[in-house]
């Protein structure tokens, strides 16, 4: 059996700014934006007791706690502590996925440290981190994938939490569906109306019955409710999208003025961003995603094997018009890369990055 671990920095860019800027450890911070429009990137344990959160905007941060310090965020310099701290997983096993500048699974099975113990083996990177960086770490140890990730979150900040081979059961009996990764807001309302809440409720269904009603999904969310989950560590990373989003300082309701934005802005930058996969990854898909000035959001996507101005302004008007045209406050397009033997792209922090 394996045994992964998933490191996760508590609120990092956060706990970089507060380390290298003492005055701001004892008061409600934030990153994001310069413009009241803006987006946080995360916050701070004190501005979460407020209700801050991440992809939440400057404005409603501020309604929440008037007290808040937005910080411009310092991308060069999270680069560069995300190095240190890979250069310490590196130490450990060579068997490392980032999934972003903050997090990790490392897989430490052959590991011969500590024993061979992922706990220790866990603690140990935690207080290499600490003591190199100044930063704390949280993480999860399990033989399966998907709990490591879910352990990890379970006594953060600054913590770790073991699930056993002897615990995979009882521990997924009395997990809230909702911590599943890729269970959303939308998905768990629809889980919840069939009365499923816990995994153990997900046991009372068939494989083919939660196909049936989630679609492929519902097959991954059966499995992993009875334990199952096969993947491993991938070391390398295909990319698998480009694309761009900006945020308005006033939200938009005119479809003409929205049209303007994405031929002008953001149409040329994601040119710009697709062309160094041009001829090296084939082009298979088109979306466009609004947001609303209540926060509701959708996409539309097509199969589609090239950046065509009409075929995204037809997706735009769809998503659009599917919430009745309700003002709009942030719009972005993406370009889906197919699998290209010649090509291997390593993923970045986002997929779609943000174009202000």
């Amino acid at each position: 059996m394996r045994k992964f671990i998933h490191v996760d920095m508590d609120c990092f860019y956060a706990a970089v700014e507060m380390r290298d800027n003492p005055a701001l450890a004892n008061v409600p911070i934030a990153i994001g934006g310069k413009s009241h429009r803006g987006v946080l990137s995360t916050a701070n344990y004190i501005a979460r007791q407020y209700g801050v959160r991440s992809a939440m905007s400057n404005y409603k941060a501020k309604q929440l706690c008037p007290e808040l310090v937005i910080v411009p965020g310092r991308m060069a310099v999270y680069k560069a502590v995300s190095a240190q701290i890979r250069a310490i997983f590196a130490r450990y096993t060579e068997l490392i996925e980032p999934l972003s500048l903050d997090e990790a699974y490392l897989d430490v099975t052959d590991c011969t440290v500590c024993q061979g113990s992922a706990t220790l083996i866990a603690q140990q990177i935690r207080s290499d981190i600490y003591r190199e960086t100044g930063l704390t770490a949280s993480a999860g140890i399990a033989p399966i994938k998907f709990l490591a990730k879910i352990a990890s979150d379970e006594n953060k900040p600054n913590g770790q939490y073991v699930i056993t081979p002897d615990d995979i059961a009882g521990f997924i009996d009395t997990l809230p569906l909702k911590k599943i990764p890729g269970v959303g807001k939308v998905t768990h309302e629809k889980l919840l109306a069939m009365g499923l809440q816990y995994g153990r409720d997900v046991k009372s269904y068939s494989r083919a019955q939660m196909t049936e009603r989630f679609g492929k999904f519902g097959d991954v969310l059966w499995r992993r409710c009875q334990g199952i989950d096969e993947r491993q560590v991938e070391t390398e990373r295909i990319r698998k999208s480009v694309g761009v989003e900006t945020t308005f300082e006033k939200d938009i309701q005119s479809l003409d003025a929205l049209k303007d934005i994405l031929r002008q802005r953001l149409l040329p930058e994601l040119q710009r961003r697709a062309e160094p996969y041009r001829g090296a990854r084939a082009f298979n898909k088109l979306g466009v995603k609004v947001k609303f000035y209540d926060f509701s959001q959708t996409t539309k996507e097509c199969q589609y094997h090239e950046i065509d101005e009409g075929v995204l302004f037809t997706l735009l008007e769809q998503a659009v018009e599917r919430f009745g045209s309700k003002p709009v406050r942030l719009i972005g397009i993406q370009l889906g890369l197919g699998e290209a033997a010649s090509a291997q792209a390593q993923l970045g922090l986002f997929d779609v990055q943000t174009f202000d």
